[in-house]
């Protein structure tokens, strides 16, 4: 007799595989987006997303009935620390992605989601006291060792890589442990940015330099941001909840695979020798560590 809450565990988990597949192939596709906005200054962009995401995350929370919940959320004081932090990684993240884009480092863009699934791994050890296999130890010095090449030869765009793994790992991490859900997540998350997002336009309006207005296809991707912005987002949050943290390693080079196929098809970013080198070691740990977790015995439900 199958045990129910096995049933029910292998449910939660199927769910949670399709919600994160879904955003990180949102994610890895985001660069083409963002080109078709490259005449608009970064930080409007992300003033824009944080805007838009608000007035659309409203509507969701209003249409679910889920402001109850809302209010309960943000009548906790941890959960609003943990928020405003996470609220503050994400930020950071979206600015330097979207200008990494815009001045056609899409490639170390997608070398630092590649190095993401290895620096949850590590803060899966170091902070939820979970257990390194072998597979995975190998896998982390693998991509270690990949980082040093790259910062040895050509090491000019290694912040972007890094800065993009290290915020993203610390922004899974903090929203695997704050305790809510992840529409009323992302919406204090958004309410905690708003007023700084604002801040920023009506300067950039009080200096002329507002993109938003020019024209209608301009404003409308503006527009649209929000929704790309919130939508993966949430499915991504969703699917962190329903999903032992060390699987979202295993999804995560869904993205930074299309971001790579992108720079270097249709985008025509060069690739150097030690670029090459630190792909080629990065790949090689996450094939490790992809075999070693499917390798690993599943324990049988008690």
């Amino acid at each position: 007799m199958t045990h129910p809450p096995a049933d029910a565990a292998a449910r939660s988990t199927r769910v949670g595989l399709f919600q994160a597949s879904g955003a990180y192939l949102i994610w890895g596709l985001l660069p083409l987006y963002f080109l078709l906005l490259k005449v608009v200054d970064a930080g409007e962009i992300v003033a824009n997303r944080v805007v838009w995401s608000l007035a659309l995350l409203f509507a969701i929370v209003a249409l679910m009935r889920r402001g109850g919940r809302l209010r309960l959320a943000l009548s906790s004081g941890r959960t609003l620390r943990l928020l405003t932090l996470s609220a503050a990684l994400i930020s950071v993240n979206w600015l330097v992605y979207i200008w990494s884009v815009q001045h056609a480092h899409v490639l170390e863009a997608s070398l630092g989601y590649f190095l993401n699934p290895l620096v949850n791994v590590v803060l899966g050890v170091l902070v939820l006291r979970e257990r390194l296999s072998r597979p995975q130890m190998a896998a982390v010095v693998l991509a270690a060792l990949g980082v040093l090449v790259l910062a040895l030869e050509a090491g000019d765009g290694l912040w972007i890589s890094l800065t993009l793994a290290i915020t993203f790992g610390l922004y899974g991490l903090v929203r695997k442990v704050a305790p809510v859900e992840s529409i009323e997540g992302l919406t204090i998350e958004t309410l905690v940015l708003t007023p700084f997002a604002i801040a920023y336009l009506l300067w950039l309006g009080g200096r002329d330099a507002l993109t938003f207005g020019d024209d209608m296809v301009t404003t409308a991707l503006l527009v649209v941001a929000g929704v790309v912005t919130a939508i993966p987002l949430l499915l991504f949050a969703a699917g962190a909840r329903r999903l032992p943290y060390s699987v979202l390693g295993l999804l995560q080079y869904l993205a930074p695979t299309l971001q790579f196929l992108l720079a270097i098809t249709l985008l025509g970013e060069h690739m150097t020798t030690a670029h090459a080198i630190c792909f080629a070691l990065i790949w090689s740990g996450l094939a490790v560590f992809v075999m070693g977790s499917i390798r690993r015995p599943r324990v049988a439900p008690v």
